[in-house]
Order: structure tokens, then C-alpha cells, then sequence
């Protein structure tokens, strides 16, 4: 981190969400301020996009309006997270300065009109933007209304992979420290092949649109610079804050399915605190299981500790094929969901929805119908939830179980030359976790290399790009006692996506006792049918045991007669090898059947619930607290003793857990 952390302190719970008060004349200011304190609404984010209102000008600042609202805010005792303003430039920058706006591989502009149009590395950009962060932050670094930062506003969700001149410049510079010399930067890329090979620094581009396939190390590269060249851009933003007011300073992560422009593992310790933005994706098969792996692994990039959920929606969104409301009940279960995974803060996008522009249809806190609504009761309900609950604000969550997760792999894999394009990293992580989440398993998200030592099982899907180091800590871990599963296409390549040779799981080879020698993947539809009655899709390989046991093996297809699923006892512990994809249920039995004999159970004992239960325990320093969210139509009953928060009622024994509801219980003792 470029200067200490500084702690986000908050009165419990945060419970706020982003507001535009530009949109609105200030009548409705009025009653939006009198609704957010009957929501209890204690948080707000402003001045997000408003750049074209606090420069309309080049030069020409009026904050009287941003005066106006933070001021009316903190009267009403309303703390205020405060953007910089600069996640779009106003039309009046790109008209003088066209060369600020971002290159598509094809080497075509893109034109101003929607948001995120600028270049990551334009000097030009970067010097508007920081004399209005340094602005904004002279006005208001020591507004006593003013608790967070919030600079610029999901930082390359539009615009993270430019190609223009000047990132081509920025790229080389990244390199040129990376490799210092061309030789180096020719043997990590492979140059050698198709008469590649680089002699002056200035003959190297940004991977653009070619008539073939590209290089393969070149993309991964322009993946890493690429993410560097944002979070530089953050620093900046957040160094000319520092000077200016003692407010911690965070952006707002994208972590959820299908973002993955940004290895956020190397953002997270620039962070005062992790803050993420997460929205149902109706597009997956379990959606409720995507959002607590994106509560999870949110947690885990802050190291465990406390972060904040910067947006989600009360209903639908607007950028889906199809955008599904929220069912009854759901804002809840969604909302808590994350608190019960770590969240000290829960946060909507927005609060009025919009009435023009690309968002009209994104749902929001007061909807369109007003308050005479199912929604607003719901937000009004969730408010008096979260301010009863403020009490375990601070605890940490509790977990027996690590999922190793690498952005270097997602983009190593994702290439235009791979075995099956069918083949997609998510498919395995959201698979594993999904097995882990419907057998009531906690489970942390950690970088390829992480402390393993306090974990009893380690799941490792598909970590397709794994440096010697890294698989050095997993096997010694293993070989400590502990018990790993990991799955297919993992252990290929290293950092310079230089395939591992002698056998693919490469460095896990000889912990995994499975020399790998083909793959063969299948047709998408096609079942593969296993020896112990299991079936799987998408993969297999053409394998024999060294030192493992074959648990199950192909009965048909390519690889028949191949193992699919190995155990391999290593030092004092276990690996085991998944060389397909199982169907779901046989899946949750192995990684259940894996669990029990590691000593890893759910956090608590459940009955009935037709199996659409959470449990998640978070720890503070006087008391634990255990959730237990009901995503299903049965009633369930949970084992726990203590006082019931949502309820308002002492628990002993067991508490009752109807369809859709969510239980929150102080136990009384040490679990």
C-alpha cells in the first residue's frame, strides 16, 4: 500500500446507497432526505458522475449544488461517501481532446456519449481528473458529513483494455521494467515462434486485432499491464486526496461473473477498505450461490477482514437479456447474505430510480411506483433489520475451507487457442464452490500462494497458470497433513504461460501421483459416463496413476479406461484429481465425502429446508453470531442456543427458520 490504512469506522451496520441528486430539483431533495431516514438509510454516496456539474467548464468550478446536499445530508445526520467525480469526463473534454478517448483492438475510437470514455494512460485525462479530484478534496477533505472516498467508480468495467498510441507507449515502459532487456521479454513470450522475435522495444504494440491468432504471452502481459495501469490510476486519485483530509479512501470492485480485466488480489492492499459492487446474475445456473462466491472472495481480498457492499439492486437490472425482479423477500436474503459473509456495510445503487437515461429501468430503493410498493416496504423492513444488528459490525467469519482463485488463470485460459473454447475457468470455480456452498460449507477465497495453515480442505479448480512458489506452498501443505482436491487443466503453465513439460498438473505431479499425458475434451452435451456410476461433461484425459488410487475411472469416450478421479496420499496428507467435470450431485459427494473425512462440517446442524440453506457463523471479540438464511419454500430448523436478533427472541436448542426468512442468533456460548 502506498500509506497506512485508515479505518472505516461506522455506528454498526452501514446501510446507504449512491444518489444523484443532480437528476432532481430540490423539492425532491427534500423528501428523499425525510424517506432515507424512515429506511434508515445512513450512508449515501454522491457526486459519483459529476463532473459535468462541478466543471461545466474547463477551469470553472461550482459546487454550490454538492454544498447544498452534503450539507442538507448531514443535517439529517446522513454521512456522505464521496465520489471525486471523474468516472466520466464531461463532452467539453472530449471535444478538445478526442485523444483521450479509448482504442478498441480493431484500432477504432470509441465515441463519448455513454460512460468510461477515456484512455487509462493518458496524460491528458489523468491531469484534468486529478486537478478535480484536488478540488473536490480542498472543498470538502474536512466536511465533518464526509466518512469514505470513493474514487472515480468501477474502474475499468468499460474501459480497462485500451489499445491507442499512448497505451502502446504505456505498455512498453511496463514491460521495459518487467524484462529490462529484450532477450528476456523474447524468451517469457515465446517470440521464437512465427517469426516474433523483438530487436527494438518501439517494434512492440498492444495486442491488437490480427489476421490470426495472437501471442498468447503478449495478451496475458497486456492483461497484467493493463490492470497495473488502473490501479496506478487509482493511486493517483487516492495521493491527492491524502494531503487533504484523514477520510479513508476505497473504490468500488467489480467482483462478480463475468468481470475479469482486473487481478483485484493486487488492488486489494491499496484499499482503506474493500468495497464491491455485486448483482444477480439470472445468466447462471445458481445465482445465490455466485453471490456469496462474490461475498467470499470479497472478504478475502480485504484478508478476512470487514468490507463493504457498494452496491446491489433492490430488483432488477437493466443490462441483462433478461431482467428478472426480485422475488419476496429476496432484497433481504440477498442483503444479509452478504453480511453474514462479511459485509459491515450494505449498500443499493441507487436510491430514486431514474426516470431518463440508460439506468430508467435499473431498479432502485424508491421505485418508480413510490412508496406505496412492495420494494419500499421491503427496503423499509431490511433498514429496521440492519439497524437492530448493528451489534456483531466488526466480527469476522469463520472458515475451514479454502477455494484458490487466480485472475492470471481466468485470463491464461480464456485464450483463442485452447483445447475446447467450450472450456471456461468459471465453469470449474463456480462448480466447485457450488458443490461447497450446497453442502453448507464456509469457505474463504484466496490467491494462488496463500498462508494455507489455518484451512483443513483446499479446493483448487482449474488453476490452469501456477508459478513453482505457489505450487510449492500447496504440496508442503499437503504433505503437512491436509487435504487437497484439485481439478482439471490446473498446473498447465507458468507465469510466462510457458507450458509445464513431463506431464501436465505439472509442478503438482508428483503430489497428485497422476501423470497426465492428453487431453480430450468432449463435444458440449456429451456425457461421459464414470465406473462408479458418476457422470461428467465438457473434459477428459488420457492419464495413468504413479503413485495414486483410481477412485473412478472413464467407462467410455476418449479417455475410457483413463482415471477421472484419483487419491493420492502425500507426506501425512491427501490430494486428490478431478480430471472432468462431474454433474453436480456427483460432485457435492465427492467434495462432501472429502470434507467429512478432513473433519470439516457445516457450522451448525440443520432439519428440512430442502436443502436451500446458508450457514455462516461470524466471530467478534464477546460473542459469535450464526446465520442462517432460508433461500427456499420449506420451513427448516436450526441447532443453536442464544438470542435470536431479527426476532427479538431468546433461542434454545433449535430455531425455527421459515421459507424465506433469515435467522440471525447471538449464540451463548463458544460454538
Amino acid at each position: 500500500m502506498t500509506a497506512p490504512a485508515r479505518p472505516f469506522e461506522h455506528d454498526g451496520i452501514a446501510f446507504g446507497c449512491d444518489y444523484n441528486p443532480e437528476q432532481w430539483t430540490t423539492d425532491v431533495w427534500d423528501e428523499d432526505i425525510r424517506l432515507m431516514g424512515e429506511a434508515g438509510v445512513d450512508l449515501v454516496a454522491v457526486n459519483i458522475f459529476g463532473w459535468s456539474h462541478i466543471e461545466p467548464r474547463e477551469g470553472e468550478y461550482d459546487f454550490r449544488a454538492l454544498d447544498d446536499i452534503i450539507g442538507r445530508l448531514h443535517a439529517a445526520g446522513i454521512r456522505v461517501n464521496l465520489g471525486t467525480g471523474t468516472a466520466s469526463p464531461p463532452a467539453w473534454l472530449a471535444r478538445r481532446h478526442p485523444e483521450i478517448l479509448p482504442m478498441a483492438e480493431d484500432g477504432t475510437r470509441r465515441f463519448p456519449g455513454g460512460r468510461q470514455a477515456w484512455c487509462p494512460s493518458s496524460p491528458v485525462f489523468r491531469a484534468a481528473a486529478l486537478r478535480l479530484v484536488e478540488a473536490v478534496a480542498g472543498r470538502y477533505g474536512d466536511h465533518p458529513a464526509v466518512a469514505l472516498w470513493h474514487v472515480s467508480n468501477e474502474l475499468g468495467c468499460h474501459n480497462a483494455l485500451c489499445h491507442c498510441d499512448e497505451s502502446a507507449a504505456a505498455f512498453r515502459r511496463w514491460l521495459e521494467a518487467r524484462y529490462v532487456t529484450l532477450d528476456a521479454l523474447n524468451a517469457a513470450w515465446g517470440t521464437a515462434f512465427w517469426s516474433q522475435t523483438y530487436g527494438e522495444w518501439d517494434e512492440i504494440l498492444p495486442p491488437r486485432a490480427t489476421i490470426s491468432t495472437r501471442n498468447p504471452g503478449q495478451m496475458l502481459d497486456f492483461h497484467r499491464f493493463s490492470s497495473d495501469e488502473l490501479l496506478a490510476y487509482y493511486r493517483a486519485e487516492a495521493d491527492a486526496i491524502r494531503p487533504l483530509s484523514t477520510v479513508p479512501i476505497t473504490t468500488n470492485f467489480m467482483v462478480t461473473a463475468h468481470i475479469e480485466n482486473l487481478d483485484y488480489w493486487s488492488w486489494a492492499g491499496d484499499m482503506d477498505i474493500v468495497a464491491n459492487d455485486h448483482y444477480l446474475d439470472h445468466r447462471l445456473a445458481d445465482p445465490n450461490a455466485e453471490l456469496a462466491f462474490a461475498a467470499d472472495l470479497s472478504r478475502g481480498l480485504g484478508g478476512g477482514a470487514p468490507w463493504i457492499l457498494m452496491e446491489h439492486s433492490t430488483g432488477a437490472v437493466n443490462w441483462q437479456p433478461l431482467n428478472k425482479p426480485k422475488t419476496p423477500g429476496e432484497i433481504i436474503r440477498n442483503s444479509l447474505t452478504h453480511v453474514a459473509r462479511g459485509a459491515d456495510g450494505v449498500c443499493f445503487f441507487q436510491w430514486r430510480a431514474s426516470v431518463q437515461g440508460s439506468e430508467k429501468f435499473h431498479s432502485a430503493m424508491l421505485p418508480h411506483a413510490g412508496t406505496d410498493s412492495a420494494v419500499w416496504r421491503e427496503v423499509v423492513e431490511l433498514g429496521g433489520i440492519i439497524g437492530r444488528i448493528g451489534e456483531l459490525a466488526g466480527s469476522r467469519v469463520e472458515a475451514q475451507v479454502a477455494l484458490v482463485f487466480s485472475w492470471e488463470s481466468w485470463w491464461a485460459t480464456q485464450t483463442e487457442s485452447r483445447p475446447s473454447q467450450s472450456l471456461g475457468y468459471l465453469d470449474q470455480v463456480h462448480a466447485a464452490y457450488g458443490a461447497l456452498h450446497a453442502l453448507g460449507l464456509t469457505v474463504d477465497v484466496v490467491a494462488p500462494g496463500a498462508d494455507l495453515s489455518v484451512y483443513s480442505l483446499v479446493v483448487v479448480p482449474g488453476l490452469h497458470l501456477i508459478r513453482q512458489s505457489e505450487a510449492t506452498v500447496l504440496t508442503d501443505w499437503i504433505a503437512a497433513g491436509g487435504s487437497a482436491v484439485v481439478t482439471f487443466y490446473s498446473g498447465i503453465v507458468d507465469q510466462d504461460d510457458r507450458v509445464w513439460t513431463g506431464g501436465y498438473t505439472g509442478p503438482l505431479r508428483d503430489a497428485l501421483g497422476v501423470r497426465v499425458e492428453e487431453f480430450a475434451p468432449v463435444a458440449a452435451g456429451e456425457t461421459l459416463r464414470l465406473s462408479d456410476g458418476a457422470t461428467s461433461t465438457l473434459w477428459s484425459e488420457r492419464s495413468h496413476v504413479t503413485t495414486a488410487v483410481a477412485e473412478a475411472s472413464f467407462v467410455d469416450g476418449p479417455s475410457a479406461g483413463s482415471p477421472a478421479i484419483t487419491r493420492n496420499a502425500w507426506g501425512r496428507g491427501t490430494a486428490w484429481y478431478v480430471a472432468t467435470l462431474l454433474e453436480a450431485d456427483a460432485l457435492r459427494a465427492l467434495l462432501g465425502r472429502v470434507a467429512a473425512e478432513a473433519g470439516v462440517r457445516p457450522p451448525a446442524a440443520v432439519r428440512g429446508g430442502d436443502g436451500a440453506l446458508e450457514i455462516v457463523r461470524r466471530r467478534g471479540a464477546d460473542a459469535s453470531y450464526l446465520f442462517v438464511v432460508n433461500h427456499g419454500d420449506a420451513a427448516a430448523v436450526a441447532e443453536a442456543s442464544g438470542f435470536e436478533l431479527i426476532t427479538g427472541m431468546p433461542v434454545a436448542g433449535d430455531v425455527d427458520v421459515p421459507g424465506g426468512a433469515v435467522r440471525i442468533i447471538r449464540e451463548e456460548a463458544a460454538a
